[in-house]
């Protein structure tokens, strides 16, 4: 399986967690990494929209690589989606680029599980927080596999990481 991973941080030098897990995904066979900081800067209007929807084309999963950033998506990542799964290539007339393939949301936070439960202060699990991206997906024709967090990201040990690294890795093997 051909796998896209879109890395977002819009704390790049802050993202301990996710560059590990870039890293992870770097090194596996059949993955492509973009990630969006480093291609772009802060720029949400720098895409280069065609060289995205052509790593798109040739993936069958994509997974979207980033932390939970005040409960929702980084803002490179929302613009990317905004200006490069558009009308007609992601969905619409004759756009069916994203139709059956796999999304993979892999995300981090940096309060603990328990915050991201319905007991927790937020009252919302991850999969709730990330209601829009299953949305998105279905919307767009792709299959929505079950989202991987990593909690309390921030800080994490070199032991919390690397079971972190693992579980990705295990996660893009499957």
């Amino acid at each position: 399986m051909k796998t896209l991973v879109i890395v977002s941080h819009p704390y790049p030098e802050q993202s301990h967690a996710i560059k590990a897990l870039q890293r992870t995904a770097a090194q596996q066979p059949n993955v492509t990494v973009r990630n969006l900081e480093s291609l772009y800067g802060h720029n949400p209007q720098a895409f280069d929209v065609a060289a995205e929807q052509e790593a798109s084309d040739g993936a069958d999963r994509i997974v979207l690589l980033f932390p939970i950033h005040w409960f929702n998506l980084t803002p490179m990542l929302k613009a990317y989606l905004n200006q490069v799964w558009t009308h007609g290539w992601a969905f619409g007339p004759d756009g069916t680029s994203l139709k059956g393939k796999q999304m993979l949301v892999v995300t981090t936070t940096g309060a603990t599980a328990h915050l991201y439960s319905e007991q927790g202060l937020i009252e919302s699990t991850v999969e709730q927080v990330l209601t829009p991206m299953k949305a998105s997906a279905l919307y767009v024709g792709m299959e929505y596999t079950p989202p991987l967090a990593f909690h309390s990201a921030m800080g994490a040990s070199e032991e919390a990481l690397a079971g972190f690294q693992q579980a990705f890795a295990e996660r893009l093997r499957a």
